[in-house]
Formats: C-alpha cells, sequence, structure tokens
C-alpha cells in the first residue's frame, strides 16, 4: 500500500515540524508550505490526498485558498482540513460552507488529527472517485501517479500527467487555453497561454513513444483549443 501524501500549511516552523513527525509516524508522507502560492503550487504538481491548511497565512487567507481548490475541478474533491486557533461558531461555519471537510481548533492532540485525517481518507476512498482512468490499453493511475500502455510504463513529467488526467476525465469536449490553465495550473497561477503548447507537444511525445501510439487522442481544436477525444480526428 502506497503513503497517503499530506501537504501540511502553516507558517509556524513549529507547527509544522510537530505534525511532520507524528504523520511520519502514522506512515504518512508529508510535504510542506508556509504560504499560499507555494501550497498551492504543490498541490497542482504533487497531488496530496488531504491538505492541513492554517487560516491565517503570509499573502492572504487560508480561505482564499480553499476556495480556489474548491473552484477548480481538478481539486474540488481533495479533502482539506482547516487548522486555526478561530474557535467562534461564525468562523466555523464560514470555513465548512466554502468546502472545507473538518475544521480542528488549536492547539490540538496529533493524535486527534491523524484520527480526523484517517477517517476523511476512508470516506474519499468509498466514494465515487476512482482509482485509475482506463482508454483501451491506456491506463492512468492516479494513485501511484504513473502511466501504462499495454501494461509498460510511459514516462512523462508531472504537468503532462496533470494534463493527461484532466483531459481523461473530461472526455469529447473541447476546452480554449485558458480553461486548461485555470483547470490544470490554478486559476491564480500567472503563466503564459502558449506554455498549454509546449506541454501538449511533450504529452504528444511521450504517447508517441509507448508501444502504441495513443497522441492522436489529443486533438487540436481549430479556433479554440484542445480536446481528447476517442472518436477519430475531426475539427483540426
Amino acid at each position: 500500500m502506497t503513503e497517503k501524501k499530506v501537504l501540511i500549511v502553516d507558517d509556524e516552523f513549529s507547527i509544522r515540524d510537530m505534525l511532520r513527525m507524528a504523520l511520519e509516524i502514522a506512515d504518512f508522507e508529508c510535504l510542506e508550505a508556509d504560504n499560499i502560492q507555494d501550497a498551492h503550487r504543490l498541490v497542482v504538481d504533487e497531488r496530496p490526498d488531504v491538505v492541513l491548511l492554517d487560516w491565517m497565512l503570509p499573502g492572504g487567507s487560508g480561505l482564499e485558498l480553499l476556495r480556489r481548490l474548491k473552484r477548480n475541478d481538478t481539486t474540488a474533491e481533495l479533502p482539506v482540513i482547516m487548522l486555526t486557533a478561530k474557535a467562534a461558531e461564525d468562523n466555523v461555519i464560514q470555513a465548512l460552507d466554502i468546502g472545507a471537510d473538518d475544521y480542528v481548533i488549536k492547539p490540538f492532540a496529533p493524535r486527534e488529527l491523524i484520527a480526523r485525517i484517517k477517517a476523511i481518507l476512508r470516506r474519499s476512498v468509498g466514494g465515487d472517485q476512482r482509482d485509475r482512468l482506463e482508454v483501451d490499453s491506456l491506463v492512468l493511475d492516479i494513485d501511484s501517479r504513473r502511466i501504462f500502455v499495454e501494461n509498460q510504463p510511459v514516462e512523462m513529467g508531472p504537468t503532462e500527467f496533470n494534463l493527461l488526467q484532466f483531459f481523461m476525465s473530461h472526455p469529447e469536449r473541447a476546452y480554449t487555453r485558458n480553461q486548461l490553465l485555470d483547470h490544470v495550473w490554478g486559476a491564480n497561477v500567472y503563466v503564459e497561454e502558449r506554455t498549454v503548447d509546449v506541454h501538449i507537444r511533450r504529452l504528444r511525445k511521450a504517447l508517441q513513444a509507448a508501444s502504441i501510439d495513443y497522441s492522436d487522442l489529443i486533438q487540436t481544436v481549430r479556433g479554440t483549443g484542445y480536446r481528447f477525444s476517442v472518436r477519430g480526428s475531426v475539427g483540426e
């Protein structure tokens, strides 16, 4: 069984260090960020299984990041536990209304937090989320973040993996470059539109190198952007 990945987002090193030690003892893999920007980058690049998110952070509120994650199709189902000293009922309701899965008030016992994390992960696994996406012999394994064609691994970068996961989760629909930037990179990350073209080329090249060439599933839609389709090339 692969270790579940937890992203700890807190600007206090002592809290991050305490949580990391407790989580690693409980066989979790840990990622750390002390601000919203780094946290969002790690969510996009590393795809954690759960986020522990402090309310007050440099550069903005943790609620800002929570809103961003819940508005994006690729991260909307990512479990988020808010960590905060704000114990007022209105604060709790606000966080839960935005989409937080749980709310833990500081100071807290690490054992209790770990129990809450495990409970949330059990609910996620028990839902309708798929562990893999498949088209013929092209298989994308979400848990291990690996791609296979005819059971042979296909090498590609993390952004190309994220693109392919998004495409395979939303087939037969054309997306503009801006829409792909919002969904795959994040709505508040500044990236040039042409960056999408670069990663599309890399994704196609990776698929071309497999034992079966699936690169034609990534279609260019003239005047719009790109589409993942198993129905043949139309709209070029």
